[in-house]
């Protein structure tokens, strides 16, 4: 882009201007941020005002964006979770890739498509844009649902399926020639580079960082996050992969990290404007003068491979045993093209498999369907009503005070704050199940809507200022996330955490929490005390026993914390207490016991 210093800020204000203007309008219009950063990029892009004559340039500085967003998502992917997904990554992502290549290809050759050709505009569009679908998902919370899960899953095999995607398209080129480098060595290449990140990242970063936080310089460390991203992205950009890819490795190897939230809050600006940057971008890079010749082929392109390549995403979540909202969900997100075919039809271009009217064509069909996809997204909601209850009713915190920060009121949540409501300690409660709220609204209690494991609605809450934050939540995966957080943020708060199991509760331990609890413990210690009482066991005996199993199990959760799952085993088996003759209860007894049992079932 040619153009004198003045020319130049009047480019970044414009683009600034762009977005400030369309985005806030589309989402209030409901249509989502990234339609308007597209149709702000048509309006100042060289088929609107002209304020930019070379949009590629742009794109490739805004590529940035999207390896950011990569790296964040890495962030959150500790690698013990991403080896969880590897079923879907390598299962679902792939069978997805291979169906609809094989569907959308055999569509292009009935158009009368050449195979190869048909080939490259098929698997073209078949690779999804992970930006536009990350950017869909984080808007509406679902990127650590299950379901966005398994959508990361795949889109993590497309990013892989670009390096053999090239080799093809290079061996089926009419000019192909003999010194294209051999598949070993691409695959070895790749395979070092790969080890390489993952070297650096268990074992080099963390001491970096290390050293660097302790010299206090809070510019170096964001110098420092911008370097661990842009380098991961150059290595595997060299090795023949994608930037983003290198991205996301080096997030999941510092995923574990100390510093893993000051990272995140560093690259966080740097990925909102770069994204933002890249769907404007994209916007510029539609070609009105293409569309006006050809909008027959290109509208025809866009909703035949849209459709057809939906078929197929359906068709393999099904099989995958997904059930229909969630399969539908996924197959309206995906059912666009990406990025990644710009650079697979450039290399087509390059290669001589297609020519400059075929790649602008193409091109078109899959910025028509990234733009598509928002409003299809916003239609499913309406077509497909979600199964959870609407929020509707349900009031979100902002800026509430308390002295105790309540996440999570379910069965347990509520048992554990009748205390300090009794107390009259002034508490703030939060949750995401709608109907709970709604519920516990009618018995007079005031629960609010938000999700523990975002930061923003942690500060909305209250949990800057509150002497304790209680972590009642259902999910041991959530209660770990709240726990990091708060650790990290709320350092003034003591942390009482709900664990579901004796692994949960080692976690927890090692997480620094000032106290937990296994929400069956204490229930099933009272129900061992009762049993003893039924047989005959004297109730101060009983009491005492009970009371020498606890400590047993406090000694030995001490040993597991230093000495792994094995240590202090013997405990389970050790006899301290000498057993006494027991005698059977008096029918009085009994029915004592029995009325004490009663009393116990009712209490809440």
């Amino acid at each position: 882009m040619a153009a004198t210093g003045g020319d130049q800020l009047v480019q970044v204000v414009a683009l600034l201007a762009a977005g400030v203007v369309a985005v806030p309008l589309f989402k209030k219009l409901g249509l989502g941020s990234v339609l308007g950063y597209l149709a702000a990029g048509l309006v100042i892009g060289p088929h609107g005002l002209a304020l930019f004559s070379n949009p590629t340039a742009i794109l490739h500085v805004a590529e940035f964006g999207v390896v950011m967003f990569l790296f964040i998502i890495g962030l959150e992917m500790q690698p013990s979770r991403l080896w969880g997904l590897r079923r879907d990554i390598f299962g679902l992502g792939l069978a997805q890739v291979l169906s609809c290549g094989a569907l959308l290809t055999g569509v292009g050759v009935l158009a009368g498509l050449t195979w190869p050709v048909a080939f490259v505009a098929a698997m073209g569009f078949v690779l999804t844009s992970t930006a536009t679908v990350m950017l869909l998902m984080d808007e509406r919370g679902d990127t650590v649902t299950p379901r966005g899960q398994k959508v990361v899953s795949i889109l993590l095999l497309e990013d892989l399926a670009i390096v053999p995607l090239l080799l093809v398209v290079a061996l089926i080129a009419p000019d192909h020639v003999a010194s294209t480098r051999p598949v070993w060595q691409v695959v070895l290449v790749a395979a070092v580079a790969v080890a390489a990140v993952v070297v650096a990242g268990r074992w080099l970063l963390n001491p970096l960082f290390r050293v660097l936080a302790a010299a206090k310089a809070r510019e170096v460390m964001t110098a420092a996050a911008l370097l661990v991203v842009l380098g991961s992205a150059l290595l595997m950009q060299s090795a023949g992969l994608s930037m983003a890819m290198g991205a996301f490795l080096a997030g999941v190897m510092l995923s574990e990290s100390s510093f893993r939230h000051q990272l995140e809050a560093d690259i966080e600006p740097f990925r909102g404007i770069l994204l933002g940057l890249f769907f404007l971008s994209v916007g510029m890079a539609l070609d009105l003068g293409v569309f006006a010749s050809h909008w027959q082929q290109i509208v025809a392109g866009v909703l035949v491979f849209m459709f057809v390549k939906s078929l197929g995403i359906y068709a393999v979540a099904r099989a995958f045993g997904s059930r229909h909202a969630d399969a539908a969900h996924r197959m309206v997100l995906m059912a666009q093209g990406g990025e990644f075919a710009f650079v697979l039809y450039t290399a087509a271009l390059a290669a001589g498999l297609i020519d400059g009217t075929m790649n602008a064509v193409m091109t078109a069909v899959v910025i028509l369907s990234m733009a598509l996809t928002p409003l299809a997204v916003g239609a499913l909601r309406w077509l497909v009503p979600a199964r959870a209850a609407s929020t509707e009713g349900a009031e979100a915190p902002d800026g509430l005070t308390g002295h105790v920060l309540v996440i999570g009121f379910g069965r347990f949540g509520q048992v554990a704050s009748q205390a300090l409501l009794a107390r009259g300690v002034d508490v703030a409660i939060i949750d995401r199940d709608v109907e709970m709220i709604q519920s516990a609204e009618s018995f007079g209690f005031k629960v609010y809507y938000g999700d523990g494991c975002r930061l923003d609605v942690l500060h909305a809450s209250g949990a800057a200022g509150v002497q304790a934050i209680a972590v009642c939540v259902d999910d041991k995966a959530a209660a770990l996330r709240i726990v990091e957080l708060a650790r990290h943020e709320f350092p003034q708060a003591r942390l009482l955490v709900r664990s579901f199991d004796r692994e949960h509760a080692l976690q927890l331990i090692a997480a620094g929490v000032d106290f937990q609890i296994r929400e069956t413990f204490e229930s099933a210690s009272a129900f061992g005390e009762a049993a003893l009482r039924a047989i005959g066991v004297p109730p101060e005996t009983a009491a005492e026993i009970v009371a020498d199993v606890r400590k047993r199990d406090l000694e030995r959760l001490a040993l597991q914390v230093t000495g792994g799952a094995w240590a202090g085993v013997e405990l389970l088996h050790s006899n301290r207490m000498k057993p006494k003759p027991l005698t059977p209860p008096s029918r009085a007894g009994q029915a004592l016991n029995e009325e004490t049992a009663a009393l116990t079932a009712t209490k809440p």
